[in-house]
């Protein structure tokens, strides 16, 4: 029997793994009879700061290439995802609420998997799978920083989401950069004029929560928009308002734009791409309805931001996910330092793999770092004084043998190479 704690993303890959190779987990997780201030499905591996798991083009995008590492791996992930997928362009954007039922769904059929609702308090005996996430409840928390030798954390933030009825569409349209996409995202374009307004609201604007926020606590991939504005003024016009490859029916260009994107299948629903937010709720429908397109926007639901935590991975956690003090403890998912809804998956299935080869009698077989897994796996384990989540990305793969100065070549050979090597890795299992 293996305990899992946390039905998150990472604590249900790693469920379902185990489960469908013949052990019997018990998942824990606090819901549906609490829930975390960032929760509100009862469902689990709920999605709460965006409905994008990034890009899906393997070869040109390193979450992309880690998704088709998960599919080679079976993920139950990449499963649910490509059942609940929704239009988004080049990226793989899902419907929350059905991407939730459907992993759950899986989850209750599987008769080796038993759900018990509660809270764990302390680190259990035997073997387990620590996938609690970036809001692990306080009595577990301090359990873990108890082992661990002490806990960092950072602030994590969501955007709001908007009815598509409430949009004004004589400012804004349809389309995706370059053509690309077509109806997939809705474009709010802004003059000179109205991009300095909305910047000087965001910059002025009276936020929720009170903090000295510096660079170091807060992630560069969820950055609330209103941080990122104050660091320069032209800053969001190269970030989530850049108007580059955009442009309407009658070929006009803007100073900036925002896209919106689609939240559900029917499209009834739009969230504002990049624009995470710890603004409070009055002020984030002031401050966004200076955009003409958001005047009179209906808010389905406002940005909240919240703190997450991780341990000292590298510190505490060998390349395999385990305790170096407990080896039959695995941790998986945010709380060991990476950073991102397909990234923890991803550490799920590798803490479950490397667990069930322990229960085996068998020793831990680490893939390489010329494939996303196990250059996540080298984060995490790695020597590293000023440890900080990861995201994928093709900068922390094992360089090619031979030089391609052409970009999408050198993505292209790289992304190759991790298929090839994750076939063979899963071969080895």
């Amino acid at each position: 029997m293996v305990k899992i704690i946390g039905a998150g993303l990472a604590g249900s890959e790693a469920a379902c793994y185990l489960a469908d190779r013949g052990i019997d987990v018990e998942l824990y997780d606090i819901k549906p009879k609490s829930f975390t201030p960032a929760h509100s499905d009862k469902n689990f591996c709920e999605l709460v700061c965006s409905n994008s798991l990034k890009g899906k083009d393997a070869y040109s995008n390193a979450c992309g290439l880690l998704k088709e590492e998960m599919r080679i791996l079976g993920s139950v992930t990449m499963e649910a995802a490509e059942h609940t997928s929704i239009p988004a362009g080049g990226a793989l954007a899902v419907e929350r609420e059905q991407f939730a039922k459907y992993v759950t769904d899986k989850i209750k059929s599987n008769p080796r998997i038993k759900v018990i609702c509660g809270e764990v308090e302390k680190i259990p005996e035997g073997y387990c799978i620590i996938a609690t996430g970036p809001l692990t409840t306080q009595s577990l928390s301090e359990d873990i920083s108890n082992i661990c030798g002490g806990q960092l954390h950072f602030y994590d933030a969501s955007a709001p989401v908007v009815s598509r009825d409430s949009l004004d569409f004589e400012h804004c349209f349809f389309g995706d950069r370059y053509g690309k996409g077509g109806d997939d995202y809705v474009n709010c374009p802004l003059n000179k004029e109205e991009y300095e307004n909305f910047v000087n609201a965001l910059i002025s604007a009276e936020k929720a929560v009170l903090h000295d926020f510096d660079k170091r606590e807060i992630f560069e991939g969820c950055m609330p928009v209103e941080v990122m504005a104050a660091r320069g003024f032209e800053s969001l016009r190269f970030a989530n308002l850049k108007p580059v490859g955009l442009k309407d029916k009658d070929d006009n260009r803007f100073y900036a734009v925002l896209q919106l994107r689609k939240e559900n299948a029917d499209g009834t629903a739009y969230n504002l791409v990049g624009c995470q937010t710890n603004l409070k709720w009055g002020e984030q429908k002031r401050v966004f309805s200076i955009i003409p397109a958001l005047k009179n926007a209906e808010y389905l639901r406002y940005g909240v931001m919240h703190r997450n935590t991780f341990i000292e991975a590298p510190k505490c956690l060998n390349a395999d996910f385990s305790l170096k003090t407990n080896p039959k403890v695995f941790f998986a998912g945010q709380i060991t330092g990476v950073e991102g809804y397909v990234e923890s998956a991803a550490s799920g299935i590798l803490a479950a793999m490397h667990l069930l080869k322990k229960l085996n009698g068998e020793s831990s077989v680490i893939p390489d770092n010329t494939t996303v897994m196990g250059a996540l796996s080298a984060h995490i384990s790695g020597a590293n004084e000023n440890y900080q989540p990861m995201n994928a990305n093709f900068g922390i793969l094992k360089p090619l043998e031979k030089t391609i100065r052409d970009k999408k070549e050198r993505y292209r050979a790289l992304a190759e190479r991790a298929i090839q090597n994750i076939k063979k890795y899963k071969s080895q299992l």
